[in-house]
């Protein structure tokens, strides 16, 4: 493989390319099937309705819910703050004002946390294992009967590990307490049953399944029901839980995802796998220095974190132009400093200084895969201190 050509796609879990398929449905609605799904008095309305309860269907078959459980908002973020917030409000009148999370946690349930701390709520931030998981033991210490809700991620978004959120349900509702989880890097990815998952609140992503960007759902179990209150007044749509008209381009657009997402799920998950093995093996016959982020196999399939001693993952991206890396969360990509995650973990601040984070998606084939573990392992040669001496010697 050659350099003439875009950079190789590697970073996955910052988002995914919209499924030409996903993107055939939408066009439709964008022109001549204009109509608002509130506008129910005529043709217009009801067939952009239709299409709007189609796709929730497709959502809810996705990770086996009811379709009225499916709540649409502008993405994961929203959905993140919905959950976070509402179903603190809406506990708090019950004597409810203590909430549980991990100190790994998406940016903006961390912040949401912080915002109803200032409102007087009591949030533990739990630190999770050196790779990654949560320590049941000490979650359920943390819990008591004031507890309303434990937030916990799926699959994370920088290191991939993913949670056992059947125990952490259990756990939970043992105190009478709400599970929230921030599924936007699992759904589609793995199965997910909120049934035997026992998650009350469950916050999806459209762009992190190929499907557009600017729409998410946060699934609200109906029985026995979650309790959450809006984040905004409006017209009432969604059951009143989110306001606002419903884009139907982009409703549209995210169900076909899931459904695309649900048909391939076994056999790309599996597909992911060997590719992941593929490109580890590879690193690791050429660099046994490098140290991999987050438990080895309770992961995400296309995911992995790596920390090149040694060498600063700015430097490092900066001289693999043929890859598209990162390192780590799209949403904090700018900052300098180490990543909160990596720390989290123990990870001192010169190594995860030195971690980049490989997601790979539906286009990564195994030519690429070999071309960008030589290239990463080249640069890494060229960067480190000492040149070689974290290679193996002959190493291709």
């Amino acid at each position: 493989m050659t350099l003439n050509h875009p950079p190789i796609y590697l970073d996955y879990h910052a988002t995914t390319p919209c499924d030409p398929r996903v993107l055939a449905e939408m066009l439709p609605w964008f022109t001549e099937k204009f109509g608002n799904p509130g506008s129910v008095t005529h043709a217009y309305g009801r067939e952009a309705a239709d299409a709007v309860e189609r796709a929730r269907a497709q959502l809810a078959h996705l990770i086996g819910a009811e379709p009225r459980e499916i709540v649409f908002t502008s993405g994961a973020t929203e959905a993140n703050n919905l959950a976070v917030k509402g179903a603190a409000h809406f506990h708090r009148a019950l004597g409810k004002d203590h909430i549980v999370t991990l100190a790994t946690e998406h940016k903006c349930v961390l912040e949401s946390c912080r915002a109803l701390e200032g409102e007087g709520f009591r949030v533990t931030y739990l630190p999770v294992e050196p790779n990654g998981l949560l320590d049941l033991a000490r979650l359920e210490a943390a819990l008591d009967e004031s507890t309303a809700l434990v937030s916990v991620m799926a699959a994370h978004n920088e290191i991939g590990v993913l949670q056992p959120l059947a125990e952490v349900a259990a756990l939970a509702h043992a105190k009478g307490a709400l599970l929230h989880t921030d599924a936007a890097q699992a759904a589609g990815k793995i199965p997910l049953d909120v049934a035997r998952l026992g998650v009350d609140l469950m916050s999806i992503s459209g762009h992190k399944m190929y499907g557009p960007k600017g729409v998410g759902v946060l699934y609200v179990r109906r029985r026995p029901r979650a309790r959450i209150v809006p984040l905004f007044d409006g017209g009432g749509q969604e059951r009143t839980l989110r306001s606002g008209t419903l884009p139907t381009p982009l409703c549209v657009g995210i169900g076909a995802a899931a459904a695309i997402a649900e048909q391939a799920l076994v056999g790309e998950a599996e597909r992911l796998l060997g590719l992941r093995r593929r490109f580890l093996a590879a690193i690791r016959a050429r660099l046994p220095d490098a140290v991999l982020n987050g438990d080895a196999e309770r992961r995400l399939p296309g995911n992995l974190n790596l920390s090149f001693p040694g060498v600063p993952a700015p430097d490092l991206m900066a001289a693999c132009p043929a890859l598209a890396l990162s390192s780590g969360s799209a949403c904090t990509a700018a900052e300098i400093e180490p990543s909160y995650v990596l720390r989290a973990l123990g990870l001192p601040d010169d190594l995860a200084a030195a971690s980049i984070r490989i997601g790979l998606g539906r286009g990564n084939t195994e030519e690429e895969v070999d071309f960008a573990a030589e290239t990463i392992a080249a640069s890494v040669r060229r960067l480190a201190p000492g040149g070689v001496k974290n290679a193996v010697s002959g190493a291709t």
